[in-house]
C-alpha cells in the first residue's frame, strides 16, 4: 500500500475502548493479518478524544514493514499483536500518551520520530519469556510535547518484556530511572531493559537502577540480521 504523500494519504477512524464496552483490541483503525504487507508514505490515525485505548495500527502478520509513514493516536496507538511476528519501521513517526507502541512481536525501528503527548509510557512490551528479542529502537528521535516533563521509556505488560534503545536522542524529560516496573518489584528481576549509546539530557544513566547499560560487545549483539533474520534470513531493507 503506497500513499501519494505521507500527510495527505490518510486512513482514520475513531473506536476507543469505552464504546460499547469493546475493549481495546478491538477499537484499531487498520489491522494487518497477512504475511509479507508493506505500507509507504501513509498516515493511519485513530481519531478519537483521549478516553481511552485507541489502537491506530495494529499489526498481527508476519515480516510487515513500514516505510515512511505516521501512525497516530493517544492510548495503544501501535499494537504489535502477536509472538513470533517480525516488524520493521523505518523512518516512521509514532505519537501517542501511554504505552503507545505495545505487544508481543519481534520489531525493529529504524531511524523512526517517537512523540510523547503525555507524561506517561512510551513501550509497553509483553515480549514471551522464550523470544530473545522485543522491541530495538535503533537510531530514534524522541521527543516531547509541549510541557511534558516526566516520561519513562518503557514499562512491562507482561513480566519478560524486552526493549532496547541504542544510538537514540533521548530529550530532557525521560525520567531519571528511565524504566517503570508496573507497580510490581519482582518485574525488574525479569524484564530485560536495556540502553547503549544514546545522546541527549535523557540519556544520562547515573538514575537507572535496575535496567542494563550494554557495552559495545554487548551491542553487537543486536544487529538487525540477528534480530529480524529467522528461520528465513529475512532482510527487510532489501
Amino acid at each position: 500500500m503506497i500513499g501519494e504523500d505521507r500527510d495527505h494519504t490518510i486512513i482514520n477512524y475513531d473506536d476507543h475502548a469505552k464504546i460499547n464496552n469493546m475493549g481495546t483490541f478491538k477499537t484499531y483503525t487498520l489491522k494487518i493479518c497477512g504475511t509479507d504487507i508493506r505500507l509507504d508514505n501513509l498516515t493511519v490515525e485513530n481519531t478519537a478524544a483521549p478516553l481511552g485505548q485507541a489502537v491506530a495500527l495494529h499489526v498481527e502478520g508476519e515480516r510487515a514493514v513500514f516505510v515512511n509513514c505516521r501512525f497516530l493516536g493517544n492510548q495503544d496507538t501501535v499494537y504489535t499483536g502477536k509472538q513470533n511476528s517480525r516488524q520493521y519501521f523505518e523512518n516512521c513517526t509514532i505519537e501517542g500518551t501511554t504505552d503507545f507502541i505495545f505487544g508481543p512481536s519481534t520489531v525493529w525501528f529504524e531511524k523512526c520520530t517517537i512523540l510523547c503527548k503525555r507524561n506517561s509510557f512510551i513501550t509497553a512490551a509483553s515480549t514471551p519469556e522464550n523470544i530473545k528479542y522485543g522491541y530495538i529502537f535503533n537510531r530514534c528521535n524522541v521527543i516531547l510535547a509541549d510541557s511534558i516533563h516526566a516520561v519513562y521509556l518503557g514499562r512491562p505488560w507482561r513480566a519478560y518484556a524486552m526493549t532496547v534503545f541504542m544510538n537514540c536522542q533521548l530529550p530532557k524529560g525521560i525520567v531519571a530511572i528511565g524504566w517503570d516496573n508496573w507497580r510490581n518489584a519482582a518485574n525488574e528481576k525479569t524484564a530485560r531493559y536495556m540502553e547503549y549509546n544514546n545522546t541527549g539530557e535523557g540519556a544520562d544513566i547515573t538514575g537507572r537502577t535496575w535496567s542494563t547499560v550494554l557495552t559495545a560487545t554487548q551491542a553487537n549483539e543486536y544487529t538487525l540480521q540477528k534480530v529480524l533474520g529467522g528461520y528465513d534470513n529475512w532482510n527487510p531493507t532489501k
